[in-house]
């Protein structure tokens, strides 16, 4: 970073932290960085960059790219639509940019880094993103042009076979394809010294640890490992203890948030009401519109209705061809179709701009899934509209999540899920884990469900509140610090969340 910056005290970078509500753990962690212009990146790119309306670094970016600048282990947690993307791609290109400087790659060399994404969608996607940003650092002839390969199932790799003629630098693979071309060593990762794993938590659910490992294996020097998501689940955190070497923790909105940006409306539809009530949500905005089903069959039989219907709409899931999931997003982001059909293979990482509405026509059984797929809208600080139908289908526990989801975002919680009461609850401070962060937080959700919250003045109001908690076996003593506009700071704990104008009254039985 420039020396005004490197002179800056650690109080003043945790202050710029705090104003973006950035949390931090780790050793060593390098300085945010406000302004891209700040952190040495060709002109060229800060010109692309600007004719796509990005101007300023995201909260994730202006964290995460230092540390990934400096060469340092890291695990970024943000929630969708937060710019996780560049975070991590705008690292390697200029990692690879510098090793092309020092020596050119010739045929057979390479990659320096990878990218592993756990979806042909999304790998595809972030194979445009890099394109277009290695195209736009070589366009004016300043810099070598930088090539990418993208190796996921259902394309042949004769037809990149231009890519694979010349030096490699970046691969963006899906894991199962990726182990397919090591294996028959069509590359190798004899350089590769930068290994990011894009929707971690997605991965590991999909049962490609297994296959991250082997991948890991094939690496013959020291790497610098990045892992990137929206949550945060146990089997992530395990395997990031074991694979990544003194990481800088970047959290951005705790994992497993729904961001804030998007309003949450939730339905209580019968069954064999939905497809009528669906067309009524399609009328409350424009299009674009994504729908979200947890069945292929019932994807299949909602663009059907919806076809009838007049209303132009596509469809994408597992089962469908490449070629077909390829015509579907293609038509959708263009503008053609009007509304997409999914089932969960399009609920992360997909960036569809201009997302005005998402609808999740059943609602899925894991919280995480729920919070990706209404991250779908309010993207990159626009607002957005996510309705949800629930019924007497939807499990219990399910709900039980989703309304304390609804509770930590300040949202709206309709009567029939307020009423709906924890059974842990009543043990008062016996629950150990919570359902949408694994318990986490200092103050669990089964604690706010019992917390009673009411907006007050402009007045600042500043109290002190002791509270004692069972947690983990042990007594915990809070000072809980309330004031407008501040944050609330936990003694004995760093960790710091933004109340803003809410005071907390308590209505915890003894």
């Amino acid at each position: 970073p420039p020396k005004y910056i490197r002179d800056k005290s650690e109080e003043q970078h945790q202050k710029l932290r705090d104003k973006y509500h950035i949390l931090v753990e780790g050793e060593d962690i390098p300085p945010p960085i406000e302004h891209f212009t700040d952190m040495k990146i060709p002109e060229s790119i800060l010109e692309h960059l600007r004719s796509k309306r990005i101007m300023n670094p995201t909260p994730i970016q202006l964290q995460g790219i230092p540390v990934a600048f400096s060469g340092r282990d890291i695990i970024g947690i943000a929630f969708t639509g937060s710019g996780k993307t560049l975070a991590f791609c705008l690292p390697l290109i200029m990692m690879a940019l510098e090793e092309e400087k020092k020596l050119p790659f010739v045929r057979g060399e390479g990659p320096v880094g990878v990218i592993l994404c756990p979806s042909r969608e999304l790998a595809s996607q972030t194979y445009e993103n890099v394109v277009s940003w290695c195209s736009a650092l070589a366009r004016e002839g300043k810099y070598p042009q930088l090539n990418a390969l993208l190796c996921i199932g259902g394309i042949s790799m004769n037809e990149q076979s231009h890519v694979m003629s010349k030096g490699l630098h970046i691969v963006i693979a899906t894991p199962g394809r990726l182990i397919d071309m090591l294996e028959k060593k069509r590359f190798t990762f004899n350089n590769c010294k930068y290994l990011c794993m894009d929707e971690a938590d997605r991965m590991i659910d999909l049962g490609f640890e297994d296959d991250v490992r082997n991948i890991m294996s094939f690496f013959k020097n020291q790497r610098q490992t990045l892992l990137f998501s929206a949550t945060m689940p146990k089997k992530i955190q395990d395997f990031a203890r074991e694979s990544l070497i003194k990481p800088v923790l970047v959290n951005v909105g705790r994992a497993g948030a729904a961001n804030l940006d998007v309003l949450q409306v939730v339905e209580y539809v019968k069954q064999e009401a939905k497809m009528v009530y669906l067309l009524e949500c399609l009328q409350k905005t424009p299009p674009p519109v994504i729908i979200f089903s947890e069945n292929k069959n019932e994807v299949d039989d909602i663009q059907e209705y919806l076809l009838l219907k007049g209303v132009e709409a596509v469809a994408i899931h597992g089962s469908k061809t490449q070629e077909e999931r390829q015509y579907a997003i293609r038509s959708f982001k263009s503008g053609a179709k009007d509304v997409m059909v999914a089932s969960g293979v399009a609920s992360k990482g997909l960036d569809f701009n201009e997302i005005q509405h998402v609808i999740i026509f059943s609602m899925p059984k894991e919280i995480e899934d729920y919070v990706h797929q209404i991250g779908r809208t309010g993207r990159s600080g626009k607002t957005g509209i996510a309705t949800t139908f629930v019924n007497m289908n939807t499990p219990e526990q399910t709900l039980l999540d989703l309304k304390y989801l609804l509770m930590e975002a300040g949202q709206k919680v309709p009567p029939f899920l307020a009423s709906i009461e924890d059974p842990r609850a009543a043990q008062g401070g016996s629950l150990t884990g919570c359902p949408v962060c694994g318990g986490e937080r200092i103050l669990p959700h089964h604690i706010i469900q019992r917390l009673t919250f009411f907006k007050v003045s402009d007045m600042a109001y500043r109290t002190a509140l002791n509270l004692r908690m069972l947690r983990g076996g042990k007594w915990l003593h809070i000072v809980l610090m309330m004031a407008e506009g501040t944050n609330l700071v936990l003694s004995g704990n760093y960790r710091r969340w933004d109340w803003m104008r809410y005071f907390i009254k308590l209505t915890i039985a003894s």
